[in-house]
């Protein structure tokens, strides 16, 4: 009987001067962190330096990880639209670097995250990373956008394993 790798699932937490990610999987119904980080640009960069530098980031990422599920960060109401529109073009190159890779990525918006994670749907970043430390065991070092991907992907693979995607 052959060796049988588990599933992996990548979370992108889009930004465009953080965009993070973090990837899972489950031994023994437990969840363990893969890996995790971000991919950084300046916010004095031109736009297309930045979202190529985003796609390259995750393109690299998703390599390196080989995932069977991707999920994202869904879109959500911002205060201005010029932050909505960057925050869509991080997003569009995450969604591209997904796609060379011959994957598709399930979106889920805050609060669901929030609620599946097992904080509530008001949860602030410090008590969703609480609870994802627990869930995992550890946290890898980076900003709150890291835990915030990683949250995704618990929220996506809580979804698969109850039959929700």
């Amino acid at each position: 009987m052959g060796y049988v790798r588990a599933m992996i699932v990548f979370g992108i937490d889009p930004g465009s001067t953080v965009t993070g990610w973090g990837a899972i999987t489950a031994e023994r119904g437990r969840l363990r962190l893969v890996d995790g980080g971000c991919v950084r640009t300046d916010a004095s960069w031109p736009m297309e330096e930045r979202l190529l530098r985003i796609h390259d980031g995750l393109l690299e990422a998703l390599e390196r990880i080989a995932p069977e599920h991707v999920a994202i960060e869904a879109i959500f109401r911002h205060k201005s639209s010029e932050s909505a529109l960057r925050l869509g073009q991080a997003r569009g190159v995450a969604l591209l670097a997904v796609g060379r890779r011959g994957l598709r990525a399930a979106e889920y918006n805050a609060m669901t995250v929030k609620k599946t994670v097992g904080a509530t749907g008001a949860a602030d970043k410090e008590q969703v990373a609480r609870v994802v430390r627990m869930l995992l065991g550890e946290l890898p070092k980076g900003p709150a956008d890291t835990t915030d991907a990683l949250a995704i992907a618990i929220t996506h693979h809580a979804h698969l394993r109850n039959g929700l995607r």
